[in-house]
């Protein structure tokens, strides 16, 4: 890939499974995230609820804005994502699979472009598209002096 953007968001922890998570445009809001009890309080969605409705979500902008991409009828798609947790080998829970709903509204089932878009959203949606591909995430792990004290050996 030679086109490559960035962003950096700050977790701040609060208490028990609870964190503030800060945004790098100032026009965003802070959000809590946490996990479900017996850890957390739920708090705030916590990264598994996350990642199906960033999946989610993509879709749903991408399949708006291959069909309008002037400013879409508010209530134009509403999507319903399923989430299944299963434990893999070593018993660990993981997400086996998403099942992702989009449904489209009158008009922009019957919009002209909308059989074509059909066809191609999916693959302009970043987060899904990743997803399945599978994301290489590097990981390093400071002490309070700022020293590296893990670092994983995937590359990103």
């Amino acid at each position: 890939m030679s086109e490559q953007a960035r962003f950096t968001l700050t977790l701040e922890h609060l208490e028990d499974y609870e964190f503030k998570v800060k945004f790098d445009k100032k026009a965003l809001d802070d959000m809590i995230v946490d996990e479900p009890p017996p850890l957390g309080m739920l708090a705030g969605p916590n990264p598994s609820r996350l990642l199906a409705v960033s999946a989610a979500n993509c879709l749903s902008a991408s399949l708006l804005h291959c069909i309008n991409r002037g400013e879409p009828l508010p209530g134009s798609v509403t999507t319903e994502v399923t989430a299944t947790i299963v434990r893999n080998e070593k018993k660990r829970l993981r997400i086996g699979g998403m099942s992702i709903k989009l449904k489209m509204s009158e008009d922009l089932s019957n919009a002209a472009k909308a059989k074509r878009c059909l066809a191609l959203f999916e693959d302009f949606c970043v987060v899904t598209d990743s997803i399945r591909q599978g994301i290489p995430i590097t990981v390093e792990v400071e002490n309070s002096e700022g020293e590296v004290v893990y670092q994983n050996e995937d590359e990103a």
